[in-house]
């Protein structure tokens, strides 16, 4: 009965609802280890833990002298370089240290005295009285020895990168990308120049590459099918199986042309979210046939589609690849937008200003505004 009542709640929710829905039903990737290079653009699977202090040593944060003693003048007796430590065990009271900045301070030093300010005379170097630990970054001022740096769950991007390489990471742990295999239906479909009479141009095969990597997957096949025979989106769906999610465009309303829900029914599949009550993009789903990849149905009209695959492929997109669901910005609406009774409208804003403007062309089957927001 619990059970029963739980798929009720699946049927036509609400569009927030849909959202959770589909990113609470996806399993997460492996995690594989892969090299710095490789793991960019991909999703960290563990937290970054800082294995050293950072940074490691006393670090002289301004090209000068490190000296020992608040006040000078300081006896020169050697260098410290990047790499190149001062040999000495420790620096005397009264004495000082030519160093340049990421050089390690040498042990004794009271604070790093700037070029700017010093004054040398052969031997000696003199400048301002100076407070204990100036110009110095100290041991694990940035972070102790095993500090969280970043979670699990974000972008592998070009900063974190250097982080893990700064904290002597070759490797991180990250889940591969969704591989997404995209079957678009309709007769009706044309994939160059104009349409004729009873024909339309397909507009969603060509955005759905870019689409489905902007969502955190990868586009591994895309395949066009007739909506007659029934047979034809059948083969076309198993031929997608190897796929982590296959994305059907069109064919998931009730009429005699849309076979996807038959398809699903006669595949014992599991029903995640079955139409969500948003305008445009209604009749879409979301399920997964027994021992299968995930199946996304989308409406036929391109901007209908396009609200669905925000709607559903994202957020299972990025269940998949371990990411929290996105949490969506608020702004207020500077125009006015009817909406239906119980139902989310999905309209292209632009900014203006302290809020948001609906751009219009947002038919279902218009991109026109989706083009310009």
């Amino acid at each position: 009965m619990a059970a029963a009542a739980d798929q009720a709640t699946r049927r036509d929710v609400a569009w927030a609802s849909a959202r959770q829905f589909a990113h609470a039903a996806a399993e997460p990737a492996p995690v594989v280890r892969l090299a710095l290079a490789r793991a960019a653009g991909l999703t960290l699977a563990e937290d970054l833990v800082a294995a050293t202090p950072l940074p490691a040593f006393d670090t002289a944060a301004m090209d000068g002298f490190a000296v020992a003693g608040a006040s000078g003048p300081w006896t020169l007796t050697g260098s410290a370089r990047p790499g190149q430590p001062w040999a000495g065990e420790r620096l005397a009271a009264g004495h000082a240290v030519e160093i340049s900045t990421g050089a390690l301070v040498p042990p004794g030093a009271w604070a790093v005295l700037p070029i700017e300010l010093a004054a040398p005379d052969g031997d000696a170097v003199a400048g301002p009285e100076l407070p204990g630990g100036k110009h110095i970054r100290l041991t694990g001022e940035d972070a102790p020895a095993g500090a969280r740096l970043a979670p699990a769950g974000i972008p592998v991007g070009p900063a974190l990168l250097g982080l893990a390489a700064s904290c002597g990471y070759d490797e991180l742990p990250v889940r591969r990308t969704p591989a997404v295999r995209a079957i678009v239906t309709g007769d009706e479909l044309v994939r160059h120049g104009l349409p004729g009479p009873g024909q339309v141009r397909d507009a969603f095969g060509p955005l759905l590459p870019s689409l489905v990597a902007g969502l955190g997957g990868l586009l591994e096949g895309l395949v066009h099918v007739p909506d007659r025979p029934r047979s034809a989106l059948a083969t076309a769906v198993e031929a997608a199986s190897g796929a982590d999610v296959v994305v059907v465009t069109g064919s998931t309303s009730v009429g005699v042309t849309d076979g996807l829900r038959r398809l699903l029914a006669e595949r014992d599949a599991r029903w995640i979210v079955d139409a969500v009550a948003c305008r445009p993009g209604h009749p879409q789903l979301l399920a997964r046939p027994q021992g299968g990849p995930y199946v996304i149905g989308l409406p036929g009209n391109p901007f209908a589609a396009l609200v669905a695959a925000y709607t559903l492929l994202g957020p299972l997109l990025a269940g998949l690849s371990g990411r929290p669901l996105g949490i969506l910005p608020q702004a207020p609406l500077l125009t006015q937008v009817p909406a239906p009774a119980g139902r989310t409208r999905i309209v292209p804003v632009v900014w203006d200003g302290p809020g948001v403007r609906a751009l219009g062309g947002d038919h279902p089957a218009f991109l026109n505004g989706a083009a310009l927001g």
